[in-house]
Formats: structure tokens, C-alpha cells, sequence
């Protein structure tokens, strides 16, 4: 074959690749490419960001006021070796968003869930890290029990649990702690809650007074006991299966590492459906806004509700479809051993990118199809 008629044939073949890359609904974008996100946002934007990109609170079953997903950080070390750091993280539900945010260093993260109660909860974790310089003092604040004597910054994340289960609950540090709180939130930033807003915050910290160290994810009905759900004490020292233990109370380190990014206000939780027609486009638009990718998302077990509607499972990839990504990006996922699977209850992981071209392709028809391409 002469060389300019290979040349050609080269050329033609290269653009269709092009063409049939572009006709998928996906945003690709290079891991090289500079993004513009802010290194912090300001109290004002922080608010703005929440009230405007927030849709209407939905209902769940559940308070879940902390992961019931035992074994979550057997992920991270497999994962660290293929997302790049300095991305952006975009997660659902409560603490355990702080330990994968530890494990994979984003320049941004955002929480999204269907409850306002989950973003409250947030809010409370935020205004108690911004109060709280080491973990000692935090948990302190957290479970509102004296501060140990015995431990010290290098105490074990075993230590704590076992220091804190010990320590008995105070009804006045509990109630200049909620003090403390709505004061740190309403009046020192200037955050627009409501009189509902700080009753609900009050709720979600009466329950970790209750019940310090040993608080457990509950169904309506009190179903956690029943189903060994894991304590917040069994969370904070379980580790990846290897060595080492990403929670963000493991080292002080790790709780800075998630007090910076509270402090610069780069933790933004929001309320929203993951089907919805808001919160995660809204999310979109500001990643391509500032160049900048996803690098993870975790959905916990999101997707099998989703799956229970005809339409709400499409909306949701159609919506994933619209954020910026590249080869990089993940799901994070949690499979129940209860939905006939016949594998144990885990984390799993496949490509955004793999998940949504198989939706566009028509290849994602039920949650057997997301689970059977996790790995």
C-alpha cells in the first residue's frame, strides 16, 4: 500500500473514533487538564452554593445517621493506584464521605443526599471539627464526655473508642456544646437555618450523646441491633483489609487532613435526589465551569432504590452522564448480601465511564447489570 494512501486510511480511521466517542452522553475530560476550582470558599458562597444548588428534601426509611457498611476502606488501596489526586469527590450519606475524602486527597467534595437531615448532620460535623483543634477534642464535642486524661495526639483510634465508651455522658456539656453549635453556624458564618433547621440539628446530636461510641445505624423500628450493624466505636478501627486504617479519627493527621477542607468550606453538602433535576446537574455545571473532573463517586447502595422505579434509575445515569470525567473516574458502590446475589456484603468498584456508555448502548436494564460489572 503506497504510504499516503495508509496515511489516509489512518486519518479516517482516527476520526470515526473520534465521531463514535463523541456521540457518548458522557463529558470527557483529560486528567492532565487545569482546573480552576477555588482553594476556599468564602462563608457567603458556602451558603449560596447549598441554597442554590439543593433540591427539596425527600423522604428515607432511615435517620442513618452514621454508615452501617462495614469493611468500606477494603477499596481505597487498589484505588489509590489509579485516581489521580486533587480531583473532585461527590458521595452520599454521612461520616463515612470523611474517610474516603482522607483516602483520595480531592481538591473539592460534595455530598448529596435525599434527606435535608443528612445535610444538617453534615453541618453539625463541620461546626464541630471548626471548634475542635485535635480528635480529642472533637470526640469530646461529638459525644459530649469529658476529655480522657489518659489519651494523648498519638493515642490509637482503639484507645479512643475504648476511652470514650468509659467516659460518662454530660447533660450540660451536651447542652453548651448545641450552644455552641447553632452560635458557630448562625452567627459567627452567617448561615441561613431555620428554628426547624436547628431542632433537627439537635435531634441528630442528642443521638450521639445517647449513645457515644456505641451508636449504631437504625431502621425506623430500631432494626440496626437486630442486623449487627457497626458501631461508630467498630467503624473508627476497622482498616483496608491490609494495614493501614484511613478513618479520619485514626491519626491526627487524617482529622486535619478533613478539618482543612472544613475550615476552607470545601466539603459542600447538599440536599438532593440522585434522580433529581438539580443537585447533581448543578454539581455538573460547576465542575465544567472550572475544568475539573470527577474522581469519585461513591453512591453507597443508592442505585438498587433507584432500580425500584421504572424511570428514577435513568434519570440518574442520564444526570451522572452530564459530569465531567475521564478513564479515571469511579463508582463506589455497597452490595448487600440480601438481593440474591450470592456474594458477601461489599464494597465494589466499576468506571463511571464503563457504567454509562453501557446505559447509552442499552446494556443497563436492572441493578443485576450495575453489580454483575463491579468488581
Amino acid at each position: 500500500m503506497p504510504q499516503l494512501e495508509f496515511v489516509r486510511r489512518i486519518t479516517l480511521f482516527l476520526a470515526a473514533v473520534i465521531l463514535l466517542a463523541g456521540a457518548v452522553s458522557c463529558t470527557r475530560v483529560p486528567a492532565s487538564v487545569s482546573d480552576t476550582l477555588p482553594s476556599q470558599l468564602t462563608d457567603k458562597e458556602f451558603w449560596q452554593m447549598i441554597t442554590d444548588f439543593s433540591e427539596s428534601g425527600g423522604y428515607f426509611r432511615s435517620d442513618n445517621l452514621l454508615s452501617n457498611e462495614a469493611g468500606y476502606q477494603s477499596v481505597i488501596p487498589s484505588l489509590r493506584k489509579s485516581i489521580p489526586s486533587h480531583g473532585v469527590y461527590l458521595g452520599v450519606g454521612p461520616e463515612q464521605n470523611f474517610t474516603y475524602i482522607v483516602a483520595f486527597e480531592p481538591k473539592m467534595a460534595f455530598i448529596v443526599d435525599i434527606r435535608r437531615q443528612n445535610m444538617l448532620e453534615h453541618m453539625l460535623y463541620k461546626a464541630l471539627m471548626e471548634l475542635s483543634a485535635d480528635r480529642l477534642e472533637f470526640l469530646s464535642r461529638l459525644f459530649s464526655r469529658p476529655r480522657p486524661k489518659s489519651l494523648d495526639s498519638d493515642s490509637s483510634p482503639e484507645a479512643l473508642v475504648r476511652a470514650y465508651r468509659r467516659a460518662r455522658p454530660s447533660e450540660d456539656l451536651f447542652e453548651a456544646n448545641v450552644r455552641s453549635v447553632i452560635d458557630q453556624l448562625v452567627t459567627s458564618k452567617g448561615f441561613g437555618l431555620s428554628h426547624e433547621d436547628e431542632a433537627k440539628i439537635r435531634y441528630v446530636y442528642r443521638a450521639f450523646f445517647d449513645s457515644g461510641p456505641d451508636l449504631r445505624y437504625t431502621f425506623i423500628g430500631g432494626y440496626g441491633g437486630f442486623l449487627r450493624m457497626p458501631s461508630y466505636g467498630d467503624l473508627m478501627i476497622e482498616n483496608d483489609g491490609h494495614a493501614r486504617n484511613w478513618n479520619f479519627l485514626a491519626s491526627e493527621d487524617q482529622y486535619r487532613i478533613i478539618r482543612g477542607l472544613q475550615q476552607r468550606n470545601l466539603i459542600v453538602p447538599l440536599v438532593g435526589d440522585f434522580a433529581g433535576p438539580k443537585a447533581i446537574l448543578s454539581v455538573a455545571d460547576y465542575l465544567k465551569r472550572h475544568n475539573a473532573v470527577l474522581s469519585v463517586f461513591y453512591t453507597s447502595n443508592v442505585e438498587q432504590y433507584l432500580f425500584q422505579d421504572d424511570e428514577n434509575w435513568k434519570r440518574f445515569y442520564e444526570n451522572v452522564g452530564r459530569l465531567p470525567m475521564n478513564a479515571s473516574s469511579v463508582f463506589i458502590r455497597y452490595v448487600l448480601d440480601s438481593w440474591g446475589f450470592n456474594r458477601q456484603s461489599r464494597s465494589r468498584i466499576s468506571p463511571v465511564m464503563d457504567v454509562v456508555q453501557g446505559y447509552d448502548r442499552g446494556r443497563i436494564r436492572s441493578y443485576y447489570d450495575i453489580v454483575d460489572i463491579s468488581r
